[in-house]
């Protein structure tokens, strides 16, 4: 490097630094009166040399300054004066300022402080730059003193360490230090002055200035000039505790700490090693440890993470000043300390902070140095900043697990064809099953979960690994749909039904049985006689039944002594998050560890913040235990209708009200018959038809005394429901009802829900209108009577339809399904039919394949013909279940 580069640097640098104020203005001093003669440059390399004469009086001084840059090293700098300082004097200060001020060229700024080179005459003494020492110890005050004093005070006291070679910063000593076998090393005086000076920007002052005031002179010859005390303010000495804390900051300021016993916190190094360690259990489980290492020592990671968690003052995101290499002193026991990266802690806490509070009831003998783990959760380890060990089995076992496996049909003897994705469906579960693991079935509505269901535990059964009995939850009015299908797709599954006041006795039959099926209010009932057996599966349909998971019924679901769960749900969330994570904990308990954390982690900043990392990694965690598909997804292998059949159980006054009634028609019918025949009967067999249907669909149709006053309407709860779900799923929906009262009836309960719709009857005037509206999107639901909409309406934008009531005339219905379904529609269209089992509405349905033109005239409200009833088939209609 040439010497005017050197020089240069030289410039830039602060080289004042390197002397003591009083040199500094006396080499001033000779410079403004051009003392300074007979200056020389050398250059040799990336050498400089300058020599010169500086006058003092009558005397002159020779100077030598030796300037070296090094790679990837400050500046460094030697000086020589024949003068009685011999280094670091006016004379060489003064050559300095002299040589820099002859410099044409910019000075680049560099403002590094260089270093103090070797002389090249060995008989001087060498200068290496003083390394400080701070030795860390706790003092008692004995004495009784001013309230800025604490019992017990934090005290540091300084030292220089030369090459090995240890002195008190009070120690004032002009001679150089020398040892047995060491140079001659001469103390840097004003690099000493530096350090010390640089004590006061982290509110270390001398402890016998701050305590001076308050302690007398025998407690105060226990501190030296050398001993710093942290000042808190208002004059106060702070505890060890508090100068603990600032201790990672004096150590990355280059300050060696030392530590005497009875001093409470010990700061270690930073680690050497951090580790992540994982074991695999060969099930649905695994293990994650996290340490680091310090000089040789294994040190377990996860209690500190666990207190940084739940440490309010730990910076959970980073500051906007935040330096990239920012450390917190995290504390491994009472008294151990040791500096981490912020950054890494952040990226160790943030996949794991479910799990760092949150210990699941189930696991067993957790143990505080591992997380035990679900195995759809590995992918956590490719979120840690680390490297895991052990973790290849893992890998594959999650790898297989995930794999998408082509679509299996049911095992042979199962009675239904399943479309390719509900065989998919079935795929999925039985990867479930193979991992041990619950999951949430949750398909659009329509697209057949209970058939997957049933699919799944015959295969399962099948194949042997499903041997004890499975217990299905669902709610009250779906009990005969379940009970149907099983008779219809499965029959040798022994089936045993858990409803009504008969059901105490059949407890004992449970274990006897494959399939076991009660409701979500019987939990509340029978939960003591559910929990005295164990079942291989659960099945918890209409899963947000539980969404709520401080109810009763969501408590004692988790109570329940099962092997694995699932959930069949159509609308996994309706409101909000917290809804996902209760049917999610239910099956998979802890997975998204405690409520409370769930909300912390991911429900308040998706919510509200639009987090979408959180979004991502929340979809990262449940995306291998929800089995989601929406109509549109599978509408190319769907018909372009969907029949769909609900059966609803009447229970309570109802069903009582339906029975007394039954009787008493029964025996109308039969005197009329008795006295008339059954040709003349006809008004009197079809009104007594029409009452039972109308308790089916609400006791308030019925004009009878009394049976207004029964509210319960087991239909129209149903039909609530299910329009809840529709409209969380953004359909739009057809409710056809022969019944114009049953319309105002189902209108004023959806006023109460805040759900809007439109109403055409035969009273409508301007269907038009109306039709625009909901072709327009305006509302979700249209209440349609049989007569104003059976025909000329092209209602393309509905894409379901609902027949509350039965007609039963295939034709009528194909009609109402076709306002829909028609020429302009553009999406799948589902059909469903809510019959009331164990009613004439379900006999009827029986006979409809024999009987068309039966079902016509009976159900076609204000028909005057009995349609060639014969007295087996009345009977039929009217007999008990």
């Amino acid at each position: 490097m040439p010497a005017p580069a050197l020089l240069a640097l030289l410039a830039g640098s602060n080289w004042p630094r390197l002397f003591e104020r009083r040199a500094l203005r006396q080499g001033s001093d000779y410079a403004r009166r051009n003392a300074v003669t007979q200056m020389e440059f050398d250059s040799h390399g990336e050498q400089l040399c300058i020599t010169a004469q500086v006058r003092d009086g009558d005397t002159a001084h020779h100077c030598r300054i030796d300037v070296q840059q090094q790679a990837m090293a400050p500046l460094c700098i030697g000086m020589r004066c024949d003068c009685a300082d011999g280094q670091q004097c006016g004379h060489c200060a003064a050559a300095l300022l002299t040589a820099v001020a002859r410099l044409r060229e910019p000075v680049p700024l560099i403002l590094e402080e260089p270093q103090l080179a070797t002389p090249t005459d060995a008989d001087s003494p060498l200068h290496h730059l003083p390394k400080p020492v701070l030795r860390l110890r706790s003092e008692h005050l004995a004495v009784r003193t001013h309230r800025a004093l604490a019992p017990r005070i934090g005290v540091a006291r300084l030292y220089f360490d030369y090459d090995g070679h240890r002195v008190p910063a009070d120690e004032h000593a002009r001679a150089p230090l020398t040892g047995a076998e060491s140079p001659r090393i001469e103390r840097l005086r004003v690099a000493e002055g530096e350090i010390a000076e640089r004590l006061r920007h982290f509110n270390l002052v001398r402890a016998d200035h701050l305590l001076g005031l308050y302690l007398d002179d025998a407690e105060l010859a226990r501190f030296s000039i050398s001993d710093y005390v942290l000042e808190r303010g208002a004059g106060r000495a702070a505890s060890p505790q508090h100068l603990g804390n600032v201790l990672p900051r004096l150590a990355a300021a280059g300050f060696a700490l030392e530590f005497d016993d009875g001093f409470p916190v010990e700061l270690l190094p930073a680690p050497e090693a951090w580790h992540l360690d994982v074991r695999d259990h060969g099930d649905a489980w695994f293990d994650v440890a996290l340490g680091i290492e310090i000089a040789g020592e294994r040190i377990d990671l996860l209690p500190v993470l666990r207190h940084l968690l739940a440490d309010p003052a730990f910076p959970r995101t980073p500051a906007p000043n935040e330096p990239e290499d920012a450390v917190w002193l995290a504390a491994l026991d009472e008294r151990r300390r040791v500096p981490l990266p912020l950054r890494r802690l952040r990226a160790l806490i943030e996949p794991l902070a479910e799990w760092l509070t949150h210990s699941p009831e189930h696991r067993p003998h957790p143990a505080e140095s591992s997380l035990r783990l679900r195995l759809p959760q590995t992918a956590i380890l490719d979120e840690l900043p680390l490297d895991p060990r052990g973790g290849e089995a893992l890998r594959a076992r999650l790898q297989a697990f995930a794999t998408p496996r082509p679509p299996q049909p049911p095992a042979p003897g199962f009675r239904a064809h399943l479309r390719p994705y509900q065989q998919q469906g079935l795929a999925w579960l039985g990867a479930l099953a193979e991992a041990g693991l619950g999951g949430i079935l949750a398909d659009d509505m329509g697209l057949g979960k209970t058939l997957q269901i049933l699919a799944h535990v015959w295969t399962e059964r099948a194949h042997n690994r499903l041997r004890g009995p499975v217990l299905i939850v669902v709610p009250t009015s779906l009990v005969a749909n379940w009970r149907e299908e099983v008779r219809r797709f499965a029959p040798e599954l022994r089936m045993l039904v858990l409803h009504g006041p008969d059901r105490r006795e059949l407890y004992a039959q449970i274990a006897h049985h494959d399939l076991v099926i009660t409701t979500y209010p019987l939990l509340a009932r029978d939960h003591e006689r559910l929990r005295a057996h164990s079942f291989d599966l659960l099945v918890l349909d209409e899963a947000q039944t539980i969404k709520n998971a401080r109810t009763q019924t969501a408590q004692i679901v988790r109570r329940l002594r099962v092997k694995r769960r699932l959930a069949v749900t159509g609308t996994p969330l309706e409101n909000h998050l917290g809804e996902l994570w209760a049917q999610l904990d239910a099956v998979e308990p802890g997975l998204l560890g405690s409520e409370r954390q769930f909300n912390l982690l991911y429900r308040i900043p998706i919510e509200k913040h639009a987090n979408q990392a959180r979004q991502q990694r929340l979809n990262r965690r449940i995306a291998p235990l929800i089995l989601r598909r929406r109509k549109e997804d599978v509408a190319p292998e769907l018909p372009p209708r969907t029949e769909i059949l609900r059966r609803i159980d009447l229970d309570g006054r109802q069903r009582d009200l339906y029975e007394s009634l039954r009787i008493i028609q029964e025996r109308r019918v039969r005197a009329a018959i008795a006295e008339h025949g059954l040709a003349q009967s006809g008004i009197v067999v079809l009104d007594a038809l029409l009452k039972l249907r109308q308790v089916c669909c609400d006791p308030r149709l019925v004009k009878l005394e009394g049976a207004g006053a029964v509210r319960e309407s087991a239909k129209l709860e149903h039909l609530l429901e299910l329009l809840d779900e529709l409209i969380a799923e953004n359909r739009r929906v057809l409710v056809f009802s022969q019944f114009t009262a049953m319309l105002a009836l189902i209108a004023q309960a959806l006023r109460a829900r805040d759900i809007r719709f439109l109403e055409l009857t035969g009273q409508t005037r301007d269907r038009g209108a109306l039709v625009e509206r909901f072709q327009r999107g305006d509302v979700p639901v249209f209440l349609i009577s049989l007569k104003a909409g059976g025909v000329g309406l092209n209602l393309t934008a509905a894409d379901t339809v609902i027949h509350y009531d039965p007609w039963w005339n295939p034709a009528v219905e194909a009609q109402a399904a076709d306002r829909a379904h028609r020429i302009g529609q553009d999406k799948p269209v589902f059909v469903y039919k809510l019959i009331c089992s164990g009613t004439v509405e379900e006999k009827i349905q029986a006979m409809q394949a024999r009987k068309a033109a039966l079902a016509h005239s009976v159900l076609t409200e204000g028909t005057r013909q009995h349609a060639g009833l014969d007295e087996a088939e009345l009977d039929a209609l009217l007999s008990a279940i």
